[in-house]
């Protein structure tokens, strides 16, 4: 099967989403948005990767990828949107996004919606747990979707969009490269938060073996809907 990644900078990739691919013996294909230009379909399974920008920016790769989202989302195909990716989703399923009342940046506190209790994934978890974080905006439920988790800044940080379209505001495929490079690469954010890059790095780093498990209980959801 063929997954397709939509990454917007170089330094946010699918991290661990990747091993649990491969584990699976899926095709990993790699597009970096604008520069290489949108895939000419959106695969078994499409994840779409976080970044700097906003899906309200005037750009036309913005409205053309939402596009692409959309119509992958409507065709009932396997869908996982992280960071940027879920408000693309969300856009693209006709909600508003709109700058939060802070910064959520490193290991954050959730809690689970009651709906979570009936997902095939987040039906495992804990009440309450902590993910990473690297975002300012935040957007409402999406009509025929699922609430699966919030937060304080975030009342939605999870929804679920038919059996296998999954947005999620935090990262679970984070690595420790990945969180080293989006504090060299956004340090201004951390300056905005009050934060410091080690304070970050180091407050996560026992979390990611975690987040990882749950990531690789994702993609098996997600790679069983494709297949």
């Amino acid at each position: 099967m063929r997954a397709i990644c939509l990454q917007h900078v170089p330094f946010e990739g699918p991290g661990a989403f990747a091993a649990s691919l491969a584990l699976r013996g899926a095709a990993l294909e790699r597009y970096l948005i604008p520069k290489d230009g949108l895939p000419k379909d959106a695969g078994d399974l499409l994840i779409v990767m976080g970044g700097p920008m906003s899906v309200n920016d005037p750009d036309q790769w913005i409205a053309e990828e939402t596009a692409l989202i959309r119509a992958a989302l409507l065709a009932g195909k396997p869908v996982l949107g992280v960071c940027l990716g879920s408000q693309f989703m969300a856009k693209a399923l006709g909600a508003t996004i709109r700058p939060g009342k802070a910064l959520e940046i490193g290991m954050t506190p959730i809690k689970l919606a009651p709906e979570a209790r009936h997902d095939p994934v987040f039906k495992a978890l804990p009440d309450s747990f902590e993910v990473f974080e690297w975002h300012g905006e935040v957007f409402d439920l999406p009509q025929g979707c699922e609430p699966l988790a919030g937060s304080a800044i975030a009342p939605l940080q999870a929804f679920r969009y038919g059996s296998c379209a999954y947005g999620l505001l935090f990262h679970l495929e984070m690595e420790a490269a990945g969180i080293d490079a989006l504090c060299r690469e956004c340090t201004p954010d951390l300056i905005k938060a009050k934060l410091t890059a080690q304070e970050v790095k180091i407050q996560a780093a026992p979390h990611l073996p975690t987040l990882h498990q749950f990531a690789d209980r994702l993609i098996h959801h997600l790679v069983s809907a494709a297949n």
